[in-house]
């Protein structure tokens, strides 16, 4: 007869699990909770007491950790382990069944005190699953619940096969992993410590990749550090993409930056719409005006509730949206957008975060902190003779807050708080500034400009002086910063240095 050692916070499933072990010839092994459980329910059941010739103490801390228990489990089927075995009283346990305390629910729960979730740190369910993974090719070790039926079947079988086994094995390690991981989090500092885990839960399989010929899912960080694209309610619209998330994010951590009401157009992370205006109907009109071809399969991002005339809007401008994303959508609107089937919408609040930001590299991470410094008033200086006026202050201001989402090399043109030019991602900045002008067109005279990082070269200012900017912010830093500093002069331009850089890779 084969022992099955059954210990779970998660009573789903238990019972039928257990009688369905007892039917194949397991003599049932239990601890505290569960066995009263299945006694209650009329299955089989030995108190774990009863091996140990111990008794549970310290308020349940200690129960399973003993050599008969750990023994059986870590034995060997040879014959000196069994001699061994056989010297303490013990015998082989052939399948261990162990789910943990719920230390993520409790720590997560702003009502538990430290006690509280010190308490739901499991010592004895790790110790077991650890202990029955290691020694998966002779114990089962099953640690969720939904694993009972298959685990059943195969037995029903005759066997359980060994690649079973050592999935099961890696999905019981991967389960204590995680589990210690929040634990760590929990307890541990917070920045760049020497050795660093990230707990992860899948929050859906994905269609494809970047490309149909990538497999994809969307994970969770947990515990979750900020408000993501993770917690956004879906309300309409197909299923999201891989690129969908992605952009999505972009474009809501841009919306974010932003109290006045604000709409945010991206397209491949980059915006191609921005705009702040005394209402968020306003404020699209002006995103799709800016760039009306761009915006085609575009992600529309807002930071007010969309009512009926902002939706009028979007469907009146007739463009193609893959998303729009917004903290609600009031009813009426909702009657107008959910007028096309494919549109999703997604309801999230803006939140800013000041957790570290993860960037994949082959072979490893770079780990950084957010890019969440505003303008340092203190450190914001008019280089030129030139000055501002006050409505190029607040349209500098305003495009120093859109660079910082552009991909480098970044520039971006504004006028009267509206996005009207981008030059995203080139291998030199003056093209950047070029392809900016150019997408603004006449809209660039009497307009702003800004860079995400110095000018190592007069040409830049050149170029935007030839499409009539008046007005520049930048880092500065450039070892050239004067060659910028006297066009700028040259042509009556005002320029900011703000002593703050930008890249975005």
């Amino acid at each position: 007869m084969g022992k099955a050692l059954l210990s779970v916070f998660d009573k789903a499933g238990i019972v039928d699990f257990a009688a369905a072990l007892v039917e194949l010839g397991y003599e049932i092994i239990s601890t505290g909770g569960t066995y009263n459980t299945l006694k209650s329910n009329g299955v089989p059941v030995t108190y774990i007491s009863e091996i140990t010739e111990f008794p549970e103490i310290l308020d349940g801390r200690v129960k399973t950790l003993h050599p008969r228990i750990h023994g059986g489990i870590l034995a060997k089927d040879t014959p000196e382990h069994l001699k061994q075995l056989s010297s303490i009283g013990g015998a082989l346990i052939d399948l261990v069944a162990v789910n943990l305390y719920p230390f993520e629910l409790v720590s997560q729960d702003p009502k538990s005190t430290f006690e509280e979730v010190l308490e739901n740190i499991d010592i004895g369910g790790p110790t077991l699953i650890r202990a029955a993974a290691k020694n998966h090719p002779r114990v089962l070790v099953v640690s969720d619940p939904k694993d009972y039926d298959e685990v059943i079947s195969q037995l029903k079988g005759g066997e359980v096969d060994a690649i079973t086994r050592k999935k099961l094995a890696a999905k019981a390690f991967a389960h204590t992993a995680y589990y210690d991981t929040l634990i760590s989090d929990y307890l541990g500092e917070s920045g760049f410590t020497p050795t660093k885990t990230i707990a992860l839960k899948k929050v859906m399989e994905l269609r494809y990749g970047e490309n149909p010929i990538q497999q994809a899912a969307f994970y969770r960080q947990m515990p979750p550090k900020s408000v993501g694209l993770a917690d956004a309610e879906q309300i309409h619209g197909k299923q999201l993409s891989f690129n969908n998330i992605y952009d999505a994010d972009a474009a809501w951590r841009m919306a974010c930056e932003f109290d006045e009401p604000c709409v945010v157009a991206v397209k491949h992370t980059n915006p191609c719409g921005l705009a702040v205006a005394d209402s968020l109907a306003e404020a699209y009109q002006r995103v799709y005006e800016a760039d009306p071809v761009s915006i085609f399969g575009g992600i529309v991002a807002c930071n007010r509730p969309i009512c009926r005339k902002t939706a009028e809007a979007i469907q009146e401008s007739n463009v193609f949206l893959e998303i729009i994303i917004a903290p609600d959508f009031l009813d009426d609107a909702l009657e107008i957008l959910t007028q096309k089937k494919n549109l999703r919408l997604l309801k999230l609040k803006p939140s800013k975060s000041d957790e570290l930001d993860w960037k994949k590299v082959r072979g490893g991470v770079l780990l950084q902190t957010e890019d969440n410094i505003d303008l340092i008033e203190e450190e914001l200086r008019v280089v030129t003779k030139c000055q501002p006026t006050s409505e190029e202050l607040a349209d500098l201001r305003f495009a120093w807050k859109v660079v910082k989402h552009v991909k480098s090399n970044a520039i971006v043109v504004c006028k009267d708080r509206q996005l009207i030019g981008v030059g995203a991602g080139q291998m030199n900045r003056v093209q950047s500034v070029r392809l900016a002008i150019e997408q603004a067109g006449d809209k660039a005279k009497g307009a702003v400009m800004a860079s995400d990082a110095f000018f190592p070269f007069a040409d830049s200012i050149e170029t935007a002086h030839q499409a009539g900017i008046t007005a520049i912010i930048q880092p500065g830093g450039s070892i050239r910063d004067k060659e910028s500093i006297d066009a700028c002069d040259k042509y009556g331009i005002a320029m900011l240095f703000t002593g703050i850089r930008h890249f975005k890779h």
